[in-house]
């Protein structure tokens, strides 16, 4: 597989990750709405309220979830994977002598028949690492020294 043609695969890989992610909140966000909605005043008093009380907490957490997967999503957005570069940066596929690499969001490993991708964060310690670097340069990570081959 061509590796302009990787990348695109790689990068709506992480599209889809986000999207779902949204999903998933969104419908537990939903979820939750439901369940205060339908709650009746109950005799248990207390216990009641308790339970509205951690639901409440638990539509918070889930609030700011959703905050951060749609500043994920925003950030994903902005990425031109058209463009080629001579340095690593966000959008890059790299190549290395042990992995491929793409510096976008922290989505797992998107596998291909023909290879496996290790979809990064910019604020990984190793994408802190690989940032700005060229081809032929080389970082050490956790004591093991990784060149850099090409940059797509």
């Amino acid at each position: 597989m061509p590796y302009n043609t990787l990348k695109e695969n790689t990068f709506q890989f992480c599209k889809d990750f986000i999207n779902n992610r949204l999903i998933r909140i969104h419908n537990q966000i939903l979820e939750i709405q439901t369940a205060l909605t339908s709650e009746t005043k109950s005799s248990a008093g207390d216990k009641h309220e308790t339970g509205r009380a951690m639901v409440q907490l638990e539509r918070e957490k889930l609030g700011a979830q959703l905050a951060e997967a749609e500043k994920i999503a925003q950030l994903l957005s902005k990425i031109d994977i058209k463009t080629s570069q001579e340095k690593i940066g966000l959008g890059s596929l790299i190549k290395t002598n042990k992995f491929l690499y793409f510096i976008a969001i922290s989505a797992g490993e998107y596998k291909s028949k023909d290879a496996s991708v290790y979809c990064i964060s910019a604020a990984t310690p190793i994408a802190k690492l690989l940032m700005g670097k060229c081809v032929g340069d080389s970082i050490t990570f956790n004591k093991v020294e990784t060149t850099i081959k090409e940059i797509f």
